[in-house]
């Protein structure tokens, strides 16, 4: 079963996770899962240069090891790069002392990269996390979750469907999960520039958590 939009109540059952940003204004906050890598990151840069667009980028730090020139191009873009941890690893299935040290690698990894900020951005890769592993990290980092769930990554969905769900949900204010990895790739070519010409046409902007 597809969830493409978060149900409100499962925002409000877990409230200290950010899932959306409150705002009045036409603005859509675009998320990058799994990068960067050098088949799909330099796609997503151009095209939301194309459109003047800032976007969050949720680097597994294993991939900052082995790209870090592509990294750097991101962050000399004027986008964000934030934590999804080291291995792209399950919460769930992960004991929380080497889930946090796996963290901790990737944060180092983007230290590397950019300046440490104190409000670090973490994303937990498959949006799973434990209450204690939660209970450790809400005091370093800000736990980014999101609104509109693309489905890129879904290689039975259409390219076409895929575009058309992301649209149908976007809110203003939607935090929206893309992915520039391989497995996504196919999907996130085709949505990507036309949801970007889509809501830039209805007077949206892009900004970065």
């Amino acid at each position: 079963m597809r969830i493409f939009k978060t149900p409100s109540l499962v925002k409000k059952l877990l409230p200290g996770l950010i899932w959306d940003q409150s705002t009045r204004s036409d603005i859509i906050y675009l998320t990058f899962d799994d990068g960067p890598v050098p088949e799909y990151t330099p796609f997503v840069l151009n095209q939301l240069a194309l459109y003047g667009a800032l976007g969050t980028f949720f680097c597994v730090g294993d991939n900052l090891r082995k790209y870090p020139d592509i990294a750097r191009q991101v962050a000399a873009a004027g986008h964000t790069l934030a934590n999804h941890t080291y291995h792209h690893l399950k919460g769930w299935q992960t004991p929380t002392a080497a889930y946090l040290t796996n963290i901790r690698q990737c944060q180092e990894e983007l230290g590397i990269i950019v300046p440490v900020k104190k409000n670090k951005l973490f994303r937990p890769p498959y949006g799973k996390l434990t209450r204690s592993q939660y209970n450790l990290l809400k005091s370093d980092y800000q736990i980014i979750m999101w609104d509109v769930l693309t489905y890129d990554f879904d290689n039975k969905l259409t390219p076409a469907a895929c575009l058309h769900h992301a649209i149908k949900n976007t809110r203003p204010g939607s935090i929206v999960v893309f992915h520039d990895s391989q497995k996504a790739g196919r999907n996130m070519q085709f949505v990507l520039p036309q949801y970007l010409a889509h809501f830039t046409a209805l007077g949206y902007r892009f900004g970065a958590l």
